[in-house]
């Protein structure tokens, strides 16, 4: 069992910055792929950014509309992912969740993930 918690979320303006937490617990949990994902009222829920386990060390993947100003990293040491978001945009304005799961094979899947943390809003105003 795994369990997530996230924390940084809050109100900034467009342009601003955040820095999102995912605390883990539970057993092996460094071994997890982790995601995280966002849901903006009356969307889908969207694929933000994942950071995966790979033979040598990890891969980062980010969706498109957050390539060269969203970050995600892992501290193994304190079981936490982050999510650092820079340049945010209006658009950007959701709950935002982490997710994590074993050998997931598609990233961006949100069902290939076992265990979801319970959100934070973030919202950007213009």
């Amino acid at each position: 069992q795994v369990q997530l918690v996230e924390s940084g979320g809050g109100l900034v303006q467009a342009g601003g910055s955040l820095r999102l937490s995912c605390a883990a617990s539970g057993r092996t949990v460094n071994r997890y792929d982790m995601g995280w994902f966002r849901q903006a009222p009356g969307k889908e829920r969207e694929f933000v950014a994942a950071i995966t386990i790979t033979w040598s060390g990890t891969n980062t993947h980010g969706a498109d509309s957050v390539k060269g100003r969203f970050t995600i990293s892992r501290d193994n040491a304190k079981s936490t992912v982050y999510l650092q978001m820079n340049s945010l945009k209006p658009e950007d304005t959701a709950v935002y969740s982490c997710a994590a799961g074993l050998y997931v094979s598609d990233y961006s899947d949100y069902a290939r993930y076992d265990y979801w943390g319970q959100g934070t809003q973030v919202t950007v105003s213009s």
